[in-house]
């Protein structure tokens, strides 16, 4: 009788609205995040670019878009702190969605750069929110289930996204994004803000949403940075391995030529099924850092094979792109971490900014990738970023304290 009351009472808290709402959510902003990456070659073609503008453009827009994360990352953590985890998670849809339509019109590439970095402010404060808020919803032997259910569920948004684009034109797509964004508004209306922010709000001589804090304190700083780090071989994945996939086969002598939208696609489908597991090896194991350690391993194994294992059809690299997909799946866990580390005067701004500062680090990255290519050719350049990406990935997961049985209940002065 007793397990059966648990199972029930875990059911009635992963199926809650916060849950629910925050999956949606994060559905919407994957779509419309992993987008551009999708149609950045039918998209600029259609505005008169040859195939080297379309690469050099391309990363230029991209660098745009991350470059909007990263600031967009701090402007919503701090409204979150201060102004509550709903305001967010309201303010950056209406930004997102907006921003989004408008790239339906464009004709011009400087326009797309803009709209591309404003979309990307308001696609910053989504995924932060959400996760501070179902975190301080749940109990905390649920807390690795909930927030993987909300990235499981919300990364399938990068399937819906290429299968989109297939169906319709580019534009359209566009257009059904910013459609999504805005139906998703009202599915917000009825969720309650997280109880912790509204205890908190109430004491007083507490500093909130202060994003200086980070860098005031060495022991704080040094753990935030370590958080960044844990992230990186997420996004090397993502903005390496699979946005250049047409290079790599290229390099590779692969014969059949490598939609970038379908190898972010099958990146995606491993990704949403990584994040759905890694929260249940993380809730058996009664740990973070094992669960994360072992993923990333695993994605590494799978990023060598990727380089340098022969791989000579579209199909084995497709299957390559669904492997390290799967690898970095605990990105849902990497957030989680964040907010967990820090106390609930700025555990929001921790969760927004901690993934879009990783989710910048892809400028740095495309940036050296592209330094390099000259120098060592495609495979090679990839490798050596893709080196440094899980050296200090490691590093940080293996000296980042654990937070499995951490009680969130607490402010940090």
């Amino acid at each position: 009788m007793t397990n059966l009351t648990k199972e029930k009472s875990a059911a009635a808290y992963l199926f809650s609205a916060p849950v629910i709402v925050a999956s949606l959510g994060y559905f919407v902003d994957i779509y419309d995040l992993l987008l551009f990456g999708i149609v950045r070659i039918p998209s600029l073609t259609e505005l008169g670019l040859d195939e080297a503008a379309v690469s050099i453009e391309g990363a230029s827009i991209l660098n745009w878009q991350m470059t909007g994360l990263l600031l967009g990352g701090i402007l919503w953590g701090v409204l979150g702190d201060k102004k509550g985890r709903l305001s967010v998670l309201f303010g950056s849809i209406i930004t997102y969605s907006v921003a989004n339509f408008a790239c339906g019109f464009v004709h011009d590439v400087t326009v797309y750069k803009l709209l591309r970095f404003v979309a990307g402010i308001g696609l910053a404060g989504e995924l932060g929110a959400g996760i501070t808020l179902v975190s301080e919803s749940l109990p905390k032997r649920l807390r690795a289930i909930g927030t993987s259910v909300v990235a499981g569920v919300g990364l399938l948004g990068a399937v819906v996204g290429y299968f989109t684009v297939e169906l319709f034109s580019w534009r359209n797509a566009y257009f059904i994004g910013g459609g999504m964004g805005i139906m998703l508004l009202f599915l917000r209306i009825g969720v309650f803000e997280s109880g912790m922010f509204n205890l908190m709000k109430e004491k007083h001589g507490v500093a909130k949403g202060n994003f200086l804090s980070f860098f005031t304190k060495k022991s704080r700083l040094i753990l935030y940075l370590k958080c960044i780090g844990i992230g990186l071989p997420t996004w090397y994945v993502i903005g390496i391995l699979a946005t250049f996939s047409n290079e790599f086969g290229k390099a590779l002598g692969i014969a059949e030529a490598i939609k970038p939208g379908l190898a972010v696609m099958w990146c995606y489908v491993g990704l949403a099924s990584g994040d759905l597991v890694s929260g249940m090896v993380s809730y058996w194991l009664e740990s973070r850092v094992r669960a994360v350690t072992y993923l990333m391993i695993f994605t590494l194994i799978g990023a060598v094979i990727y380089l340098y294992g022969g791989i000579n059809t579209a199909t084995g690299l497709y299957a390559m792109c669904l492997w390290v997909g799967f690898g970095i799946g605990y990105w849902a866990m990497f957030v989680t971490i964040g907010a967990e580390q820090f106390g609930t005067n700025i555990r929001a701004t921790a969760a927004t900014t901690i993934p879009n500062m990783v989710r910048g680090t892809v400028v740095l990255m495309t940036t050296l990738y592209t330094t390099l290519k000259p120098l060592v050719f495609e495979v090679h350049a990839a490798g050596i970023v893709g080196l440094i990406c899980f050296g200090i990935g490691f590093y940080c997961i293996r000296t980042i304290p654990e937070t499995h049985h951490k009680d969130l209940d607490f402010v940090e002065i």
